[in-house]
């Protein structure tokens, strides 16, 4: 199996990476850190190492200076389940997760795995069905449902599920071949623009104006990492999207906070006038949501030439799956992982990771492909787009091999946890979190803004310098 330097030196290498750059990188720690058959410690160091060494890499295009680059892979490990170590005044976070989410059999024997935290996902599975919205009535009526009819009827109702396949099952999926042509992490140039100079600043990332269109894990994972190295990172969502409380404030740190519905001309407005200023626009709605409403990536680009785009979908940009919602609990039930899982660990059902590392390491991936893009506006000009999937990570994922005894790894429970861990304010009370993994010798990483609820700024950048 490649080693996790030889995956970081691969994924540094495959978007144009310097190989000499991998001299300044650290990795220590040994596999496996959390009980799984599969390398989710690697795959959480090697992500959140990219992006440290890509940071590293624009400060000394800015400023000259080399540093280095260390991650430990328990550390890491631990900042790729952030949400379960967060406390907020000493209190553990309440249940995430909606009553009637989970794993359910259906007709034959196989299992499908509902999404249900947003209410309007809920509904749509209880309008499928039909069926009142507790365990034992969506039981009943899943009974009388074949698994893939009722995922195709709940996505077309705007519902969020997916039918437990084999990796066997997935690979033999259209969608499996669409997500074989696509780069793990995929930068293209969209448009013309001159260089824009790197602002003054101490930090790599400093005067670098991020706008975060994103919810739940992954997106909001890649502002939080970019404003851990500096960057005035702008959260925008919606006072009509529900949100996951706990999630926003872990994910939050490091971030201003606004509103801005686009549905309003009100919105659209403010939206498009912190893009006409922002270097970096991440966002995490399905594909051509965004396009709908007049800021797609090339709409972007003629707003504001120069910028880099960053997209994130569930399944891939193309494919009849690529419009499909989704979320990392999903995308491992769909795609093999809860199957293969609990082969190994000898259950019927499916198993989970132990943490949802297509989330976090797409993250960090977000993060860093961003900073290689930036890099590339100052270097060559053009705008440019950045384009990664959950499902493409958990490719990458799977093809790092397996763990033979993996799952005999006991877990990291909070106590051992707690040496990687800083208390700090916060707009929520105090809070107890997992510092940044990445260590870079020169300009430590942290965020220098607390959590703050959502709405809290009014959508403007704060002056550079």
């Amino acid at each position: 199996m490649p080693s996790p330097r030889d995956l970081l030196a691969d994924l540094w290498t495959s978007v144009g990476g310097d190989a000499a750059a991998l001299d300044a990188v650290t990795l220590t720690g040994d596999e496996p850190q959390l009980p799984s058959s599969f390398r989710v410690d690697a795959a959480a160091q090697v992500s959140i190492a990219a992006s440290g060494l890509a940071a590293a890499e624009i400060w000394r295009m800015r400023s000259g200076q080399t540093q280095r680059v260390s991650v430990d892979m328990r550390h890491a490990a631990i900042e790729c389940r952030s949400e379960r170590y967060l406390r907020r005044d000493g209190e553990p976070p309440p249940p995430m997760w909606d009553p009637i989410a989970g794993v359910y059999q259906v007709r034959g024997g196989r299992y499908v795995r509902l999404h249900t935290n947003f209410p309007h996902h809920r509904d749509a599975v209880c309008n499928v069905l039909p069926c009142d919205a507790t365990r034992e009535a969506v039981q009943a009526a899943l009974l009388q449902w074949d698994g893939e009819t009722f995922e195709t009827a709940a996505y077309d109702a705007g519902g969020v599920v997916a039918l437990m396949r084999s990796r066997d099952e997935w690979q033999a999926l259209p969608q499996a071949s669409a997500l074989d042509a696509l780069p793990l992490v995929e930068i293209s140039k969209i448009g013309e623009a001159a260089p824009k100079p790197w602002p003054a600043g101490e930090r790599p990332l400093a005067g670098l104006r991020v706008l975060d269109l994103s919810r739940v894990i992954a997106g909001p994972v890649a502002g939080r990492t970019l404003a851990a190295h500096g960057a005035d990172v702008m959260l925008v969502s919606s006072p009509r999207l529900p949100s996951i409380p706990w999630l926003v404030i872990d994910t939050g740190r490091g971030k201003l906070s606004s509103y801005a519905d686009l549905t309003t001309p009100q919105g659209h407005a403010a939206l498009r006038e912190l893009l006409s200023e922002a270097d970096i626009f991440s966002q995490g709605y399905r594909p051509q949501s965004l396009a709908a409403l007049g800021f797609s990536p090339e709409e972007a680009a003629a707003i504001n030439p120069g910028i880099v785009y960053v997209s994130l979908s569930a399944y891939g940009r193309n494919g009849p799956w690529a419009t499909r919602r989704g979320f990392d609990s999903l995308v491992q039930c769909a795609t093999g992982f809860n199957h293969a899982e609990a082969q190994a660990a000898g259950v019927e059902g499916p198993k989970e990771l132990p943490m949802q590392i297509l989330d976090h390491a797409t993250g960090y991936l977000m993060a860093f492909g961003a900073m290689i893009a930036r890099a590339r506006q100052a270097r060559e000009g053009g705008s440019w787009h950045v384009q990664l999937s959950l499902a493409r990570t958990g490719k990458w994922l799977w093809e790092m091999g397996r763990l033979a005894q993996g799952l005999a790894t006991p877990d990291i429970t909070p106590d051992l946890a707690a040496s990687y861990i800083e208390d700090l304010p916060s707009g929520f009370g105090r809070l107890t979190a997992v510092r940044h993994a990445a260590m870079l010798s020169e300009t430590p990483a942290h965020w220098a803004r607390p959590a703050v609820p959502l709405g809290t700024d009014p959508p403007g950048w704060p002056a550079r310098g």
